[in-house]
């Protein structure tokens, strides 16, 4: 009987944690959703200098595909290397990469 107990508790116990991070993970896709929502697509040749310089720094074979800004002054790049790898990198207006 304790066995079965215990193993109940602990099915429990799994299923809550599972359905926490399920939970967790939807909630991060919705806030990106609305980050997503904040960039305007801009003409690429509107990208700062300080960002096109930073992106030929460190990617000197990435193409801009696109290019997207918002409110802060940060800009949203999509990008293109030689190798086919494409990617998506986000800057401020000064050209520091950032997470969002």
């Amino acid at each position: 009987m304790k066995k079965l107990f215990f193993v109940a508790v602990l099915s429990f116990g799994s299923l809550t944690a599972f359905a926490q991070e399920a939970e967790t993970a939807v909630s991060a896709a919705a806030e990106e959703a609305v980050v997503q929502e904040d960039f305007t697509e801009i003409e690429t040749n509107n990208v700062p200098e300080a960002v096109t310089e930073a992106l030929s720094i460190n990617y000197p074979s990435a193409t801009i595909n696109k290019a997207y800004s918002n409110e802060k002054e940060q800009y949203k790049l999509e990008v293109a290397l030689e190798d086919g790898t494409k990617g998506t990198l986000y800057a401020d207006k000064e050209g520091n990469w950032i997470e969002i």
